[in-house]
């Protein structure tokens, strides 16, 4: 039985593209990790406001209201090249930082103009990617795929949670900077290695009609109005946007102020606490990877109210050992609950609006800079814990909500979004 659901878990690298993704989409991930949190430790240091380290982690995602628009390029160009472009776009953000930090002229506000410059491309990495996976795998594997490439995302958390506030600790932020640049730049190249997929003849005809200079917004108009009626499709949406306004926040961007000013940790103890939801991230990437006949939709619903309900307990807590357990937990129901969201909108989207499908997804993250900006504010006035239970008692609410309301796709096992 062992023997049989190894090759099964690892079953998408028998593609060759795969085979080059993954490793492209691993380097990308931990870079990102690592940059959050140096730069977030970075201006809770210098500065001191919890205001601006929500508004610099708000930063990172000022592009998903265009990310529909890279998910369009991506249909026309091909979602490889498109790749490319981005990470070659990051290595050299990244490197300015770099230059500006080994020179002795990097200062907050260089931080807050660079990372906004980055943010209006880096939301839209997650979609192109998921987008790219759906088209170079069988639709048979594309469970498995994705959860193998979630733990892309769980392992650099994990990664970069226990190595990037100490390595900037240990010998600052310029030299961290230069490991940043090559890990993008060696991203880039592997993603280089991929073979084009092939286009569809839908994607074709429209690349002709490209050169009469007339779809282009009405390109966009059609995938954004088919992602918001697919079967299953806004249900999934909702789901994403809820989480990124209200789960999200509370262990993205507030992290080091809960490590800092609630838990008295240091750097160490905000890689632990990172780590902790990335472990149960991955946790949950794995598992979904081994088990299959699962009903997708319903483990969406389940898996977002096990996680609200664990950061409800969360914020309440002053322990580390027992705050890290309870993230762990959250990280399995999170992982699950944000996998089951992506296998939806893929399995139900077009292979010619699949970029598109993503990009809207990618434009719901909307709700993480929200969410941030409004949990900063919130705190100078009514304090941490009640803000925490604010976001997590509303968010299961809603959840509810959205179960009740889209139950018929959702629930009944013949439901297209249950589909084993």
């Amino acid at each position: 039985m062992n023997t049989a659901a190894r090759p099964s878990a690892l079953a998408p690298f028998r593609i060759r593209n795969y085979r080059f993704q993954w490793p492209s989409d691993l380097l990308t991930s931990w870079a990102f990790e690592v940059e959050t949190l140096v730069l977030g430790w970075y201006i809770m240091v210098e500065t001191g406001s919890v205001l601006l380290l929500t508004i610099l982690a708000s930063l990172q995602y000022v592009g998903t209201l265009t990310a529909p628009v890279f998910g369009m390029i991506g249909d026309r160009m091909g979602h490889r090249d498109l790749l490319v472009a981005m990470r070659l776009a990051y290595t050299a953000l990244s490197s300015t930082i770099m230059a500006l930090a080994l020179t002795g002229h990097l200062a907050p506000l260089n931080v807050m103009i660079i990372v906004a410059v980055m943010g209006l491309i880096r939301p839209s990495d997650l979609g192109i990617r998921g987008a790219l996976l759906a088209s170079i795998m069988p639709a048979e594997q594309l469970v498995g795929a994705i959860s193998l490439s979630r733990t892309t995302q769980d392992s650099a958390r994990i990664a970069g949670a226990l190595t990037g506030a100490g390595l900037f600790a240990a010998l600052g932020i310029g030299l961290v900077y230069v490991a940043i640049a090559c890990l993008y730049l060696v991203a880039a190249i592997l993603m280089l290695c991929l073979t084009r997929p092939p286009k569809s003849a839908a994607a074709s005809h429209r690349a002709a009609d490209d050169r009469a200079g007339t779809r282009l917004l009405r390109d966009l108009k059609e995938g954004i109005v088919y992602a918001w009626n697919g079967p299953g499709m806004r249900a999934a949406l909702c789901v994403a946007f809820l989480a990124n306004l209200t789960a999200f926040p509370l262990t993205n961007g507030l992290l080091p102020f809960v490590a800092r000013d609630i838990f008295h940790t240091d750097q160490t103890g905000l890689g632990y606490l990172s780590a902790s939801f990335a472990v149960g991230s991955l946790i949950g990437s794995i598992t979904l990877s081994l088990v299959g006949g699962l009903r997708i939709a319903r483990l969406l619903i389940g898996a977002t109210l096990a996680w609200y309900a664990m950061l409800l307990v969360f914020v309440g807590l002053r322990t580390m050992p027992v705050a890290m357990a309870c993230l762990v937990l959250a990280g399995i129901a999170q992982s699950m609950s944000m996998i089951s969201a992506a296998v939806i909108l893929m399995r139900a989207a077009s292979a010619h609006l699949r970029g598109r499908v993503m990009g809207v997804r990618m434009m719901v993250i909307y709700g993480l800079p929200l969410g941030l900006l409004a949990a900063g504010s919130l705190i100078d006035r009514i304090g941490y814990s009640a803000t925490g239970s604010l976001y997590a008692i509303s968010g299961f609410i809603a959840m509810m909500a959205i179960a009740v309301r889209w139950r018929d796709d959702l629930w009944p096992a013949h439901a297209p979004a249950n589909a084993r």
